[in-house]
């Protein structure tokens, strides 16, 4: 674990030396809050569940933004291999390097809690989904982060590892919306395995078990099948 959170402290001070954190942040809190705010006074209710609505196709492309380089830059800079002869594993590095893309999307979203307070000086806000919402979004995000850091140790091309991860996010996010293509006996399978779905759950201030799972279980597949390719390329 020591060893674990060396990498993370060497990627999360990563994000920050190079101007894409400010600019990918930016662009972020650009998007939802012209978004949320667009629409907040055309319907004149006190909720964040247009904000949270959003978050699905919004990480979509900005979370495999984050997670590209990780990777892939490595590769083709060749310091993955000097990486190779320090004391860690690679199940060390993998950890490391998805819990800083984690903490990354946490501090992404910090400035967004903003929004919620200034909702709550012009209206009766329920606090209560809007903490759902929020464990909802880091769930969400750990996901798009392993779909990320997996995508990234596919190749040395950062470009490709961005297209790699956001096309899989976007099928996640986009499955459930798309079951009217979809014979009737599928319809609960492929519902479920949708991203946005079991986000939507969670944002309603409903704590399921299952939709909990279904975040970890992607987070566990896709590190493990990070772990597999990078014990190959080793």
């Amino acid at each position: 674990m020591n060893r674990a959170a060396t990498v993370f402290r060497k990627e999360f001070r990563g994000y920050f030396i190079s101007p894409i954190a400010y600019i990918v942040i930016s662009v972020f809190l650009i998007l939802t809050g012209w978004f949320f705010f667009s629409t907040f006074f055309l319907f004149g209710q006190a909720e964040m569940r247009s904000f949270f609505s959003l978050l699905p196709v919004i990480f979509s492309f900005i979370i495999p933004a984050v997670t590209m380089r990780l990777f892939s830059e490595e590769f083709n800079t060749g310091s993955y291999e000097l990486m190779l002869t320090m004391p860690v594993s690679p199940p060390d590095i993998i950890i490391g390097k998805f819990t800083a893309a984690v903490a990354f999307v946490a501090v992404m979203l910090a400035p967004t809690l903003s929004y919620g307070i200034f909702i709550s000086f012009i209206g009766d806000l329920d606090w209560g989904p809007v903490a759902g919402g929020y464990a909802g979004a880091l769930l969400l995000g750990a996901s798009f982060s392993s779909i990320g850091l997996f995508a990234s140790s596919l190749t040395r091309n950062q470009i490709i590892a961005f297209i790699t991860g956001m096309s899989f996010c976007f099928v996640l996010t986009l499955m459930d919306k798309m079951l009217f293509f979809l014979p009737e006996g599928a319809l609960n399978f492929f519902q479920y395995m949708g991203a946005g779905f079991h986000f939507q759950n969670i944002s309603r201030g409903i704590i399921d078990s299952r939709d909990i799972l279904y975040f970890l279980s992607i987070c566990f597949v896709m590190l493990y099948a990070t772990n597999l390719v990078i014990r190959e390329r080793k």
